[in-house]
């Protein structure tokens, strides 16, 4: 599931430079996060660090694009380098 920032958004720019996979750019109106980037923080923290400070709360799971929490470590995983053949992608979003 990667994350989607919402037209709640008020461009504050506090999650951009939390995202550790830099998954998060000014769009042409607010903030965007692209999905391919994104792995809810997963294999960094333990919770989405741009939920965590957005004063918005405009942050929710794109529900165009649900993966699961092995889906997320892979992209993880890709995004990093680090090899695992044991995980398969079923779905890129």
């Amino acid at each position: 599931m990667a994350l989607k920032i919402t037209d709640e958004c008020i461009n504050c720019d506090v999650c951009e430079p939390e995202c550790p996979n830099q998954a998060i750019h000014f769009g042409e109106r607010i903030f965007e996060i692209t999905s391919s980037q994104c792995t809810e923080c997963v294999g960094h923290f333990d919770a989405p660090q741009c939920v965590e400070v957005c004063p918005v709360a405009c942050i929710i799971i794109d529900p165009e694009c649900r993966e699961t929490p092995e889906q997320l470590t892979l992209k993880y995983q890709q995004l990093t380098q680090t090899p695992n053949d044991s995980l398969k992608l079923t779905k890129n979003c």
